[in-house]
Parts: C-alpha cells; sequence; structure tokens
C-alpha cells in the first residue's frame, strides 16, 4: 500500500477523518487554490488568443516590431496555459475542459473588432496584462495561505513575465 493511502487508512481506523491530499495539501486547499486556478487560466487562454488576433490583424507603420512583438508575447502566454493547468492537475484539482469552459471562467473581455488600429491594440494588450497581473497576484495569495510553495512560485515567474510584457507596451503606447 502506498504510504499516503497507508498514513490515510490508519487515520481512518483510529476513528480520524484525514483531510490530506497525496501531496500533502488539504482537500480545502486543494479545492480553493483550483478554484484560482481556473480562471487563471481561462484568462491566459483569453489574452493568448487576443493577443495572437491582434498579431495576425496588425498592420500599420511599426507592423514588423509590433508583428514580432506579439508573437513573442503569444508564445510566452501559450507556454503559461500548460504550466497552470498542470500545476492544477498535479495537486489533484481540475481544470478547464473546452473552449466553453474558458468562456465561462474567463474575467478578460474578448475582442471581436473586425478592425482595431494597432495602438489601441496595444493599449488593449496592456490593460489586459495589468488586469492579468492582479488576477496572479490573487491566486499568490491563496496558494501562499494554504504553504503550496510550489505554485506561489510559478505564480512568481508569471507575474515577473506578465510585468515585462506590461511594460514593454507601457513604454510603446506612452508615446500615444
Amino acid at each position: 500500500m502506498p504510504k499516503s493511502a497507508a498514513v490515510a487508512a490508519q487515520a481512518k481506523s483510529a476513528g480520524k477523518a484525514t483531510s490530506e491530499t497525496p501531496n500533502g495539501l488539504g482537500v480545502d486547499a486543494v479545492s480553493e487554490i483550483s478554484a484560482e486556478l481556473r480562471p487563471l487560466l481561462a484568462d491566459t487562454f483569453a489574452l493568448y488568443l487576443k493577443t495572437k488576433n491582434f498579431h495576425w490583424h496588425m498592420t500599420g507603420r511599426h507592423f514588423r516590431d509590433y508583428h514580432l512583438l506579439l508573437d513573442e508575447h503569444g508564445d510566452q502566454l501559450f507556454a503559461m496555459t500548460d504550466e497552470i493547468a498542470e500545476r492544477a492537475r498535479k495537486i489533484g484539482g481540475t481544470t478547464l475542459h473546452s473552449i466553453s469552459d474558458i468562456s465561462k471562467h474567463q474575467r478578460l473581455a474578448d475582442n471581436n473588432e473586425e478592425s482595431v488600429n494597432a495602438i489601441d491594440m496595444l493599449k488593449e494588450l496592456h490593460a489586459d496584462n495589468r488586469a492579468l497581473t492582479g488576477y496572479m497576484r490573487t491566486a499568490h495569495e491563496v496558494c501562499e495561505k494554504h504553504n503550496d510553495v510550489a505554485t506561489t512560485s510559478l505564480i512568481e515567474v508569471w507575474i515577473d513575465q506578465t510585468e515585462r510584457r506590461s511594460w514593454f507596451l507601457a513604454e510603446i503606447v506612452s508615446e500615444f
């Protein structure tokens, strides 16, 4: 019998219900952390798709620079999606299942406009990245409360990446 199962069996036989999961986080911790990671993942997917949308529809004088910048940002966001989802699964939680599930959990607004000028695209992405940073900080607090150091560490890296994207976008849009 695996050690974690043996511990749970011993606790149960001693008349104590166990609230521990195999990774040592409590059931409540897994539930709360997963509840933070799910919308964070949805927002990251939404921002990824918006970034790629703007990348694909970029026009204007700085097309090449902005096109390449948004491609880099998109790659970074897409990499984050897998890390967020896999972290939720590692702790014993569930994650998103479909596009409709993403839309139910996302807090960042989509942009379905036929045409958006380059500066408005960058301003919107800047605002969204700043909002995503705020959501990450909230998730970090929940993880910290439950002593989930692995997830807090990952979130710190994602915050740094998101702040870097915000910084680059802020430098561009500050001219306008």
